[in-house]
């Protein structure tokens, strides 16, 4: 017994000398992660910290918060507790923890840094300054199964709404369903052709004082989609139960689907096998206000502003979102790499043109989901791509109801 307590207090001994020794002699970052340990997401980032530390004698201690981190970071940064890198969802982190931010643009320029520009300009717009560097984006778009282009003689991706619906009448011709559509996303849908005509900033004004019948964009956008409906342009079933409608372009039987970029891996699992998928920005319409941007969201790191360490924190984190590590996140996680200069995985070809064209990054549905109404109004774009109403004004008179 004896014995066993003596070899217990050196191992004491020898990993309270080490800490010790770690302490005195070498730089730790902290790392508070929103991803669960075990995640491939978690899983690269782990690898990443021990290669940086091989190449840099820094220690990157990482602790995994797992999606909830944003009820717990508003306190922590507050109280000013060891963090020195954090990850959250971009918009939080310009919106919400700006306070508590570095300023990166100095070392992001010393570091010859791009990045995506919509993300960066945005980022800027919130804070004044760089206070997040994009880590794990996410676009949305037009997801099309090149094969069916390809059935139906479609050579080129349409950038308008004119050209959008000549491509669904030859998708149409060739027996081909030209667009999926789930009732689950019939609001991002309707939003993705509404802020077209309007921007984002008008669709800010419908929801704050209504007016929808008296916007001839509002009418108009309905209008597009009761034609959409009516030219028998949605697959059989549509708006379906998700995600059955969706599943119809892994399929065959359906060509295209308006979605962010998870749709891709939903739809492979579901056919059980890699779709050949392509992706375009939405369409723009005549006289738009935003023919260019593009629903874009990202996870995102930023250094707490108190770090004592912010060079070494800011330099893990190119790291990791830049080059080598970079493409093996895109590559394990299967998501989009957050360096323009990597490769998107094949189920995800187009991507990174859609981000490096968008203007800026619009928000899922905007600012509506915010109405007190928000439920009603998502029950009345499904009810639109339905056709239960007769003209685009119909719909914006029953929008103005809510108010």
């Amino acid at each position: 017994m004896k014995k066993l307590l003596s070899m217990i207090l050196v191992a004491a001994m020898i990993l309270a000398l080490g800490c010790t020794a770690f302490a005195d002699g070498g730089t730790e970052i902290n790392f508070w992660s929103m991803w669960n340990e075990g995640e491939p997401q978690a899983n690269v980032i782990a690898a990443a910290a021990e290669a940086y530390e091989a190449e840099t004698g820094i220690h990157v201690n990482i602790e995994w918060k797992g999606r909830d981190i944003n009820t717990l970071l508003t306190a922590s940064l507050d109280a000013g507790d060891a963090i020195d890198i954090f990850e959250d969802d971009f918009n939080r982190i310009g919106q919400v923890y700006t306070e508590w931010t570095y300023d990166l643009t100095e070392m992001a320029e010393a570091a010859g840094y791009e990045g995506y520009a919509c993300f960066n300009d945005q980022s800027i717009a919130w804070a004044g300054y760089l206070n997040s560097i994009t880590e794990q984006p996410q676009v949305g778009g037009v997801f099309y199964n090149k094969d069916a282009f390809a059935e139906a003689g479609i050579e080129a991706e349409p950038t308008t709404w004119a050209e959008f619906l000549d491509v669904c009448a030859k998708l149409k011709d060739a027996g081909i369903a030209p667009l999926a559509q789930d009732g689950a996303y019939t609001n991002f849908s309707f939003y993705y052709h509404l802020v077209r005509y309007l921007g984002e900033d008008g669709i800010a004004e419908l929801r704050d004082n209504g007016g929808w019948a008296e916007s001839e964009g509002a009418v108009q956008a309905a209008q597009d989609i009761i034609d959409l409906v009516n030219a028998g342009y949605l697959a059989d079933g549509a708006p379906d139960e998700y995600p059955s409608s969706q599943t119809k372009v892994g399929l065959g039987t359906a060509a295209m689907v308006v979605c962010a970029n998870y749709v891709t891996a939903e739809v492979n699992a579901a056919v059980g096998e890699e779709v050949n998928w392509g992706l375009f920005n939405y369409p723009a319409v005549d006289g738009g206000a935003e023919p260019t941007a593009a629903y874009a969201g990202a996870n995102s790191l930023a250094i707490a502003s108190y770090s004592e360490h912010p060079q070494e924190a800011f330099d893990f984190i190119m790291f990791l979102v830049t080059g080598e590590w970079d493409q093996k996140m895109a590559d394990e996680a299967a998501q989009i790499p957050a360096d323009p200069n990597n490769t998107a995985p094949a189920a995800l070809t187009g991507t990174i043109e859609t981000l490096k064209a968008a203007d800026k990054p619009m928000t899922w549905c905007g600012s509506l989901n915010t109405h007190p109404a928000w439920g009603d109004m998502k029950t009345m774009f499904t009810e639109l791509f339905e056709g239960k109403y007769e003209t685009g004004a119909d719909f914006c008179a029953a929008m103005d109801a809510l108010y």
